[in-house]
């Protein structure tokens, strides 16, 4: 397949600079992607030209930034494959959005001796909004394990559906490992079962093509800035039956309809998630990232993804000294990895020094760490403005790290 790399390259800027004096190898996209010269013009004009409040202004300004904010709503709505614009809420990222979930859902419905299930590679912040709610209610918070490829057992997980089962909250794809979990199999059982599916969708929206209808998740989760947008925002989906039956999260402007000291009236989808002036320029930029990615072709995206990560993992398993960590059948561009005698933070200053950024500790992920009996590994993660050439230095850079510890 021939992708135009280098012509993709040109529209990240960020791309284009010396990290102590030699080019930038950036592989840390897991953990935030960068973004094309397209979001950072839609940000700066929105400051420049268009700055003003939304939804509450009848003048020019407000009218072209309340156009531009809603207007991005549509566009994720389609994105995603929402049935209506009223199942987008703006947030902060994922982790605002599993809050929200947890505060509002979970208050409503989990009760003492009542269950939450979660997965054994989740994020910490898919794991600890449920640890708080059961402790609070009395709940307890089951737990589907996975092998030592990083999947999912998936017998274990029919096994721990119950009738005391309120919630199942997993993720979509592992960021610390990559593996990509069969969410739409895994939310039929539970429907079956008559039990709700909130999915952490993070790490899937830049690499795998999401439908939520599809899948028929309740809840999706989402950043920004995982999918070459601003940091500081992102959004909840949610199904319209279930989040208007779901009071509000925050209290403030813009999220009622009417306010005396005996009462208020909260307004109806989505506005009554939003309360107070959002990130007005993060969600344009969102916006303007959902625009830059969709003219991209999904399916030339994911298999130069897929070829990046197979080079990448026959070359490092053809280092001696080298630990993958999460070797799932199905996975998308994440790798981990060990060395042997050199720890993660060591091996990640000496990649640093190479001019080649990867990510090093825990991800997050503690209790995946301890699945595997390690403090902490090196992730390589790869967007599709990565190149072979960039998969060659990080080569290069565990032969230095080898060097230098052996």
């Amino acid at each position: 397949m021939v992708f135009p790399i280098h012509r993709l390259r040109k529209d990240f800027p960020a791309l284009n600079q010396l990290v102590h004096g030699k080019p930038l190898v950036y592989l840390d996209n897991a953990a935030t992607t960068h973004k094309p010269q397209s979001v950072i013009d839609v940000i700066n004009r929105y400051y420049a030209m268009e700055n003003s409040n939304v939804h509450r202004g009848v003048h020019h300004l407000s009218e072209q930034a309340t156009f531009a904010f809603e207007k991005a709503r549509g566009q994720l709505k389609r994105f995603i494959n929402a049935a209506s614009e009223k199942e987008v809420i703006f947030t902060s990222g994922a982790t605002d959005s599993i809050n929200l979930v947890a505060s509002t859902f979970g208050e409503m419905k989990v009760k003492e001796g009542d269950e939450v299930v979660i997965s054994a590679m989740e994020h910490h912040s898919n794991i600890v909004p449920w640890q708080a709610l059961c402790e609070r209610k009395g709940a307890f918070l089951r737990v589907i394990p996975m092998n030592d490829r990083g999947e999912l057992l998936m017998d274990e997980y029919e096994k721990l559906l119950n009738e005391r089962t309120r919630l199942v909250c997993v993720v979509h794809v592992s960021n610390s490992l990559g593996t990509i979990n069969p969410v739409k199999e895994m939310i039929a059982s539970a429907h079956a079962r008559g039990i709700p599916v909130l999915v952490d969708g993070a790490q899937a929206v830049s690499h795998i093509k999401v439908d939520v209808r599809d899948m028929d998740a309740d809840f999706y989760a989402v950043s920004a800035h995982k999918i070459f947008g601003p940091t500081g925002t992102g959004f909840l989906y949610g199904k319209e039956s279930i989040l208007s039956t779901l009071p509000p999260y925050r209290y403030g402007g813009d999220m009622i309809k009417s306010v005396t000291f005996e009462k208020t009236l909260y307004q109806d989808l989505p506005y009554r998630f939003e309360a107070g002036t959002p990130h007005i320029a993060g969600v344009i930029g969102f916006g303007a990232a959902i625009d830059y990615f969709e003219k991209l072709n999904h399916a030339d995206v994911a298999q130069y993804e897929t070829e990046l990560l197979n080079t990448a993992t026959e070359a490092l398993s053809a280092i001696d000294g080298v630990r993958l960590i999460g070797t799932a059948a199905k996975k998308t561009a994440v790798l981990s990895f060990l060395i042997e005698g050199a720890h993660a933070h060591d091996v990640g200053t000496i990649m640093d020094r190479e001019g080649i950024a990867i990510r090093t500790g825990h991800h997050c992920c503690q209790p995946v760490m301890k699945h595997y009996g390690v403090p902490a590994t090196a992730r390589a993660s790869f967007a599709f403005y990565n190149t072979e050439e960039e998969i060659d230095a990080l080569i290069r850079g565990v032969h230095k790290v080898k060097e230098i510890f052996h």
